[in-house]
């Protein structure tokens, strides 16, 4: 082969493998591929390698099977008590049947939109305003069961609908912030009161334990002061009872030592003599002898016997 022949040769193997490669497709995850045949529908490609037929086959869509979050702009509603507000709303979906969702609608997206700003009406439309501000997961299920139930035959699985704000008109709004703000200054009262007896029951319980600790000390200091004068009553009767048994038991040796000296009459008449002198020495008017003294001479008589026998 010429040379030249070798060089158509070589260039027409490389357009061949150009435009098979060119033909081969690798599917990503997540992703689905709409393939037609002479412009009709042939099959759906799911992730992985494929090959399509070079001038009759070609992709039609790619579709993506992730969830979608779309956030349409601000609707106008009017409620049952003809309140106008602006509704902001987010639309959750994924993508199930990639061939219905290619041929189902056209502009699927722009679909939605308008099915959930009418839908959002007519659910807002029967419900007043102060239930459109209370009934936001109610209006939510709503929506979604509705949504999702006209988008089956697109292919579309609506998972969530959220209202992402609503907005009354102005004058409403002020009002509300209005009430908002006696609703925060009734509850700052409520709580500041709250506070007020708190501390009123704390300080009533502080006296009240001040003063049971006042009386319990009180009792404490009596029932001491009480102990003090019964120890010190029975200590001074345990003393004048000592004393008394100490002079009786003094007595009682004077009178054995006496009964052991085995004393004189002499010396026992001496000592009624001194009993019967103290005995005078005091105030009394009258005394009265002992009849055993019959008279100055023999009293005489007797003490100096006493004295002789000393």
């Amino acid at each position: 082969m010429t040379p030249i022949g070798w060089i158509f040769l070589g260039v027409f193997v490389t357009l061949v493998l150009g435009f098979i490669i060119a033909n081969i497709r690798i599917v990503p995850q997540a992703e689905a591929y709409v393939i037609e045949r002479l412009g009709s529908y042939k099959e759906t490609w799911q992730t992985g390698l494929h090959v399509k037929v070079p001038l009759i086959e070609r992709i039609s869509k790619q579709v993506s099977l992730k969830e979608h979050v779309a956030d349409f702009k601000p609707q106008g509603v009017i409620t049952k008590d003809n309140v106008t507000m602006q509704i902001d709303t987010i639309v959750f979906y994924q993508v199930t049947d990639p061939m219905l969702y290619t041929y189902g609608v056209e502009r699927p997206l722009m679909a939605i939109e308008n099915l959930t700003a009418t839908t959002l009406r007519n659910i807002v439309g029967d419900l007043e305003f102060d239930s459109t501000l209370t009934s936001r997961d109610t209006i939510n299920t709503k929506i979604r069961v509705i949504i999702d139930e006209a988008t089956d035959p697109w292919g579309i699985k609506v998972n969530r609908v959220e209202l992402k704000s609503i907005v009354p008109p102005r004058e409403i709004q002020d009002a509300m912030e209005k009430q908002m703000k006696a609703e925060r200054q009734r509850r700052e009262a409520i709580l500041r009161a709250e506070g007020e007896k708190a501390a009123k029951v704390l300080a009533a319980e502080g006296e009240k334990e001040k003063s049971v600790t006042e009386a319990e000390g009180e009792k404490q200091a009596a029932i001491l002061r009480a102990e003090a004068r019964k120890e010190a009553r029975i200590r001074e009767a345990e003393g004048e009872a000592e004393a008394i048994l100490s002079v009786q038991r003094a007595r009682a040796e004077a009178i054995r030592l006496i009964n052991l000296a085995n004393p004189s009459e002499g010396y026992l008449t001496l000592q009624s003599l001194e009993a019967f002198t103290r005995a005078a020495d005091g105030k009394a008017t009258k005394i009265i002898i002992p009849s055993e003294i019959q008279g100055i001479a023999g009293l005489a008589k007797g003490i100096k016997e006493v004295v002789a026998s000393e």
